[in-house]
């Protein structure tokens, strides 16, 4: 079952600590976006569904990455594509909305994402796995 949109939102605003919603909302769309890239098949698809229709149709639809991101490198194009953000800013952005996706995708199905993933997302999900 889908999250509400303004439930998903809350979320976000409250790991983020965000002032308003739309720093969460522009924080979600960029995350969302860039792990669309990284994700295929039934895991995306599946992961899509627990996610409100707005944030799905942004991981179903993401821009085609060449290849997969270290979470170094994906924290950097993250900041790349939220204005005035850093590496330390994206970081957050990103512990904030994959937490919040974490939480909506549920442990069997995080086993599943980050079997798809690189190395070290664990951490951005703020779900590390043992060794």
């Amino acid at each position: 079952m889908s999250m509400r949109r303004e439930a998903f939102l809350d979320h976000v605003q409250e790991r983020g600590e965000y002032r308003t919603r739309e720093e969460a909302e522009r924080a979600a769309r960029v995350v969302l976006a860039l792990l669309g890239a990284h994700l295929v098949g039934t895991v995306r698809a599946e992961l899509a569904a627990r996610l409100p229709e707005t944030y799905a149709l942004i991981l179903l639809n993401p821009l085609q990455a060449a290849e997969p991101l270290s979470p170094e490198r994906f924290v950097r194009a993250t900041a790349a594509w939220i204005e005035g953000a850093t590496e330390k800013t994206a970081l957050w952005d990103i512990g904030a909305v994959l937490s919040t996706v974490a939480a909506a995708a549920g442990d069997t199905l995080m086993r599943d994402v980050l079997l798809q993933l690189p190395p070290g997302y664990d951490l951005l999900f703020g779900h590390p796995q043992p060794t």
